[in-house]
């Protein structure tokens, strides 16, 4: 199944946005503040003239005018559900939502439909993940079971006797439940009908854990990027790498400080807007940073790569952006190394690397040093100063991977 933009993004946004700007106070002031009104948005690029918003800005603006923050452009009667998010963070649900929030589009992207009883993990309780994933089950006519968070056992036996054949679980519950069935005696996937499953990302190499629980059970594993604020922003395709956005977000990905939309391949913060009615952030910084990958033919992005980490993580070196996240993917292609930070100071003017690695029990530095240096210009874009092999003991097991020393 496909989903098709809408005939005209650009004109249902500036639909949305100026009823949200006839009644939500926090939206109005967006605009005021930057001399601007809804009906002169025609492209991408005026759109990009509004500010980003932060979740910070959100909360604050929350706590000022509970519970939404003057960015409610609906009436009290129109909320079906509230949500509550750390923060805290209130999130409405309108009773026009019918999908949960677009999560439907990830689950029929998987196939998921009819045939099919999923066993939904997420927890119910304040937070939009349960809920939403329900109702985006549900869209699909699939059947669901409302389970929440542990009690592995009795979720393992409900797999075994409800014939359940889609799991949505972080991948840490999980491997959790597949440890469960075999502990239980049913150790071989042919002792389930379980097909496919919904994991939550993690740090480290979540897509080689993620290709090893397929090859193992014979199962397929799919993922979505989604925020409370939200619900589905983008979801996986077969044959494409990183997350296709969702048809009712906007998104741009910009430089963190500044607001402005980076060209595709640069990491920045994925800023988001709905057409949304009732809850109609506009230019949202959801203070995850990604790349994108392509952009459709309104000028938003696309497609975006696999999240690279949070703002606030990065390290500038040399006019590049340093992320934690890329340090762990460049680390997953060399096993030899234990463990490692990246260190970066400043001699003079000039802006110093320095890689600080533990080796495996009986290796030697020389075997593996060529490939490191290669790595690191590949996946960090800059070439390492300096490496310096030290013992466990000098660096902790939760050391920060990136340290930033410039300023001492």
């Amino acid at each position: 199944m496909t989903y098709p933009l809408p005939p005209d993004r650009l004109a249902y946004l500036r639909a949305a946005q100026q009823n949200a700007y006839d009644r939500a106070p926090a939206i109005r002031d967006i605009y005021e503040r930057t001399g601007m009104t809804p009906q002169e948005i025609r492209s991408a690029a005026d759109l990009a003239r509004l500010p980003v918003t932060s979740k910070d800005a959100l909360l604050d603006h929350q706590r000022k005018a509970p519970p939404f923050g003057g960015f409610l452009a609906a009436d009290e009667a129109a909320i079906r559900r509230i949500f509550v998010s750390p923060g805290p963070i209130y999130e409405p649900q309108l009773n026009d939502d019918r999908d949960g929030h677009g999560f439907s589009h990830s689950f029929r992207r998987a196939g998921i439909g009819p045939q099919d009883r999923v066993l939904n993990t997420w927890s119910y309780h304040l937070v939009p993940a349960g809920v939403l994933l329900d109702q985006g089950i549900a869209a699909t006519g699939a059947t669901v079971i409302p389970c929440g968070p542990g009690g592995a056992e009795q979720q393992a036996q409900l797999i075994l006797e409800l014939g359940v054949t889609c799991v949505c679980a972080s991948t840490a519950f999980f491997i959790t439940l597949i440890n469960t069935l075999e502990q239980l005696g049913h150790p071989l996937p042919a002792a389930w009908k379980l097909k496919s499953v919904l994991l939550g990302g993690e740090m480290g190499d979540w897509m080689g854990k993620r290709r090893a629980l397929e090859n193992r059970y014979s199962i397929k594993t799919f993922s979505a990027y989604a925020t409370g604020d939200f619900g589905l922003i983008g979801y996986e395709e077969a044959g494409h790498e990183g997350y296709t956005v969702q048809p009712q977000r906007l998104v741009q990905i910009c430089d963190p400080r500044t607001g402005i939309p980076l060209p595709l391949g640069h990491t920045g913060e994925i800023v988001v807007t709905t057409l949304n009615h009732g809850w109609p952030l506009v230019r949202f910084g959801t203070g995850d940073l990604a790349e994108g990958i392509a952009t459709s033919t309104d000028g938003f992005v696309s497609r975006i790569s696999p999240l690279k980490g949070r703002v606030g993580q990065a390290v500038k070196a040399r006019e590049i952006f340093i992320y934690p996240r890329n340090i762990e993917e460049m680390l997953v292609r060399i096993p030899q190394i234990q463990r490692a930070q990246v260190v970066v100071s400043k001699r003079e003017h000039r802006e110093i690397l320095t890689f600080r690695g533990v080796l495996q029990p009986g290796l030697t530095a020389t075997s593996i040093e060529k490939d490191l240096r290669e790595l690191f210009k590949k996946y960090i874009r800059l070439k390492l100063d300096a490496v310096e092999w030290i013992c466990g003991d000098d660096l902790a097991a939760d050391a920060a991977l990136l340290v930033d020393l410039k300023h001492i």
